[in-house]
């Protein structure tokens, strides 16, 4: 098991690898091995809370499917080992920003004060753009 956050935990068991070729450098090595990794977590098969589910998602973007499964893609090191991490490490990652909750907004108003610089900066900004017209006609 790996530990998400407190009482929360993913099972390596849920996780599926796919190997494929990687794209970019490598030399020979890109076009002969399977050094690609793509991680597939199916998000509501994995029995996490509703919140955390949903946060998760959101967080996913893009990399979310329709069916609800995140899929991480890891190409950037020359072995299969180092992209397996990587692309773990990511899936973790934001499974614990997912797992913190949002602190909630506290409403607040403006005070007095800033009520009235607010007015006086809008007062100074209409004469200011009052002088712009035309100049009186002289007879």
């Amino acid at each position: 098991m790996i530990p998400i956050a407190e009482g929360l935990a993913l099972d390596p068991r849920d996780i599926e690898e796919r190997f494929m070729t990687a794209a970019g450098p490598g030399g020979q090595n890109v076009n002969k091995v399977a050094t690609a990794v793509q991680l597939r977590f199916d998000l509501r098969g994995a029995g996490f809370p509703e919140a955390l589910r949903r946060r998760a998602e959101r967080l996913a973007g893009s990399r979310l499917t329709k069916e609800g499964v995140v899929v991480i893609t890891a190409q950037r090191f020359r072995s299969q080992e180092r992209n397996r991490e990587d692309a773990l490490e990511r899936l973790v990652a934001l499974l614990r920003r997912a797992a913190v909750p949002p602190r909630p907004r506290r409403p607040t108003r403006p005070s007095k004060a800033a009520k009235e610089r607010r007015l006086l900066a809008k007062t100074r900004r209409g004469s200011l753009k009052k002088l712009r017209g035309r100049a009186p006609a002289e007879d």
